[in-house]
Parts: structure tokens; C-alpha cells; sequence
């Protein structure tokens, strides 16, 4: 079967509608870079990014911070040049090391840079930009994300408390340049911010094998998100809730499978935890002339942990608060 009859078939059993795959086929689109990673269009930014972004939790967290600027610095030269990040990550210290290493030889300008705010208010949010800044030693975010959209009053407070009023002004004032949301805990939580009065350029989401089978955010979200021109920014690709996000080991589903799966659906860019040169060049060498995987490769994946999957026994982020940030489990009241 042709490549794009067999994409065809998939999301059709995915998304259902024929526009709804016709989006999805449109947003898998790669160009070549000169960098050696392909990019795909982020939504209705227009901006073409890595497929591969790098993640802020996973750099913040080499014990050597010598070690984890010589990464970063090596994930520019290899074409990644989407790079993630979070008010809150290791207390600020993800952003001081990003900020360290972007710092050096104009490397801030080969950068998308992306990060995160945690607060839901207006006086917070300002205060979070101005860490974020001030720490990544930079003047402007081309991506800022309300943090962690979590709890259903969450989508609400953004409005109401006047975050989303915080943002819009600090792009005027050409801090921000682009604004998104977050989130791994529910599709409906998704959904209800998609639904909200603002056109978003991006929302980020757990996109993985697991995920089609429990709370999907690939079979709910993301169609959603296609219809809206949403840039899609994928996580979690590994299924697992640990540090480095731990594969079933019931299942005999690789870190390259994974990997290749969530890349096959229409994702602008995913979001990869690298804590080694030796996970670099790993992840790279999945995602340099990529291709996507066939219909049949896709369903092989999807049945081999099918068994496993439907209860959200792994992808506790979602089934369980043990992944609530502490910050925002504050914000609701919630022990920590």
C-alpha cells in the first residue's frame, strides 16, 4: 500500500473524519535542515521547528553542569534547536543552565526557545516572565505555556485570575512572542482551553503507545488541536511516569519504537529528555531523515501493550497526583 494510503488508513480509524485526516497528513509535512533534523510547521505560528525539542526537566537534572552545557551545545550543532524549559524545573535551576549555555557564542539565536509559566494570575505571571528572562539571560521567550493544565478549575483561573492578560502584554511588549499550555493529566482539561475565548499557537500533551489506550490524548486532543491549526508539541513519548520515563517491562516495546510512534503522529515536535551524550546521539539517530512508521508497524505497537495499557497503570501523570507539580498542587490546596 502507498506511504500516504497507509497514513490515510490509520488516522482514519484514529480521527474519523476525512478533514480531521487530511490535517493530520498536512501537520506530518517535514523539510529538510541544513542542521541534519528535519522540521515540521508549529501550528499557526508558521515557524518551522525540530521535530525534536529538548527537554528542560532532563538537562536541569545532569549532575554536572559543565557536562550538561556541552550537551546542549551539541544538540545545536546536531539540528535540535527547539529547547524546552519551566519556571519551576529544579527550582529555577533548568533555566539558570539554559541560560548558561545559550549565553555562549550567540548560540541564543539558533534557539526556539520555549518556557513555562506556573502561575494563573496576573501579578504571578509577570513574575514568572521576569525570572524566566532573567535566568535564561535572554530578552524575549519565542514560546511561553501556561504550566501544568491539570485540574479542571485550571483552564478557568487562567482567565479569570488574568494570567491570559499577563501574556497577551508581554507579547505586545515583544517579551513573548507565542503562547501555548500544557498539560498531561486529562484530553477534557485539553479541550475545555481549546474551548476558551484565545486562539493558542501550541499545546503540549503525552503522546505515546500507552496513551491511545487510556485518556487519549492523540484520540481526543489532538484532532481538536488539528482543526484549530494548534501546533501539537508532544511528551511523555516513552509511556513511563519515572525520570527518565520508563518503558512496561512487561512488553518487549523499544526506546526506538517508542519514539518512532510518537513521531509518526502530527506533531510539530517532541519533547525528548536527554541526560547524556550517549541519549543525543540515540535520539538523533531516530530522528535524522526520519520517516513515519507504516499503518501495520503503528498497530503492532498499539497491540503489543494494549493489555496493559487501559487501566493508566504506567502513565500515572495521569491516573494518579504523584506528578502534579508541587507548585501547583499548592495552588489547589493539595499536600505536597
Amino acid at each position: 500500500m502507498p506511504l500516504d494510503a497507509t497514513r490515510r488508513s490509520f488516522f482514519q480509524g484514529m480521527f474519523g473524519s476525512a478533514a480531521a485526516v487530511a490535517m493530520a497528513q498536512q501537520a506530518l509535512a517535514q523539510q529538510d535542515s541544513p542542521n541534519g533534523l528535519p522540521t515540521r510547521r508549529l501550528g499557526r505560528t508558521n515557524e518551522q521547528v525540530s521535530i525534536l525539542c529538548l527537554g528542560g526537566w532532563h538537562i536541569g537534572a545532569v549532575p554536572d553542569q559543565k557536562e550538561a552545557i556541552k550537551i546542549m551545545h551539541a544538540a545545536i550543532d546536531e539540528g535540535m534547536t527547539f529547547f524546552d524549559n519551566a519556571w519551576d524545573y529544579h527550582d529555577g535551576g533548568s533555566e539558570e543552565i539554559m541560560g548558561r549555555a545559550l549565553a555562549e557564542g550567540g548560540k541564543r539565536d539558533k534557539v526556539f526557545l520555549m518556557t513555562k509559566n506556573c502561575e494563573r494570575d496576573y501579578k504571578g505571571s509577570m513574575s514568572n516572565l521576569e525570572d524566566s528572562l532573567r535566568r535564561m539571560k535572554t530578552d524575549r521567550i519565542d514560546l511561553w505555556q501556561f504550566h501544568e493544565m491539570v485540574y479542571d478549575s485550571d483552564p478557568d483561573w487562567v482567565f479569570e485570575k488574568g494570567g491570559l492578560k499577563a501574556a497577551l502584554e508581554a507579547q505586545k511588549a515583544g517579551k513573548v512572542r507565542h503562547i501555548g499550555f500544557t498539560g498531561h493529566k486529562d484530553p477534557s482539561i485539553h479541550i475545555k482551553m481549546l474551548n476558551k475565548p484565545y486562539d493558542w499557537a501550541t499545546a503540549q500533551m503525552p503522546v505515546n503507545v500507552l496513551d491511545a489506550h487510556y485518556r487519549s490524548f492523540q484520540r481526543e486532543a489532538i484532532p481538536v488541536c488539528l482543526a484549530r491549526d494548534v501546533g501539537v508539541v508532544g511528551m511523555k513519548s516513552l509511556g513511563g511516569g519515572g525520570p527518565r520515563g520508563e518503558i512496561p517491562t512487561n512488553t518487549s516495546v523499544t526506546a526506538v519504537e517508542c519514539h518512532r510512534f510518537a513521531l509518526s503522529l502530527p506533531v510539530s515536535t517532541l519533547v525528548v529528555g536527554i541526560m547524556s551524550m550517549e541519549d543525543l546521539h540515540g535520539v538523533v539517530a531516530t530522528a535524522r531523515d526520519f520517516k513515519p512508521m507504516s499503518d501495520a508497524s503503528k498497530a503492532v505497537l498499539l497491540s503489543k501493550v494494549a493489555d496493559v495499557a487501559g487501566d493508566g497503570r504506567y502513565e500515572r501523570f495521569k491516573s494518579t497526583q504523584d506528578f502534579d507539580g508541587p507548585h501547583h498542587r499548592k495552588q489547589h490546596g493539595f499536600a505536597v
